[in-house]
């Protein structure tokens, strides 16, 4: 059951994030610009995961790592909400 539903979290991830890469850098630079966005979320996790346990271990909760990704979580929210909507191009025109 593990493997179905992992599979099933790959499945809905990856292709849309591989088509945004392709619709915001171009088809050929949609492998290398993807790869680095998994590469920096391999990262991220690892950081994650790292300061977690050093959270754990020095205070013996893991609370304070809470406070830090739910902070980053607020901070990413706010950013997006900056963003400007894509221009769509003038389907007319073509």
């Amino acid at each position: 059951m593990f493997g179905v539903f992992y599979g099933l979290d790959w499945v809905s991830t990856v292709p849309p994030t591989v088509r945004l890469s392709a619709d915001a850098f171009g088809p050929e630079r949609a492998n290398l610009t993807f790869g680095w966005i998994f590469a920096g979320h391999q990262l991220g996790a690892a950081t994650a995961a790292f300061g977690a346990g050093a959270a754990r271990t020095e205070y013996a909760t893991y609370l304070p790592a809470l406070y830090v990704a739910g902070s980053a979580c607020l901070i990413a929210s706010a950013l997006v909400m900056t963003l400007a909507r894509p221009r769509r191009a003038n389907l007319a025109l073509a």
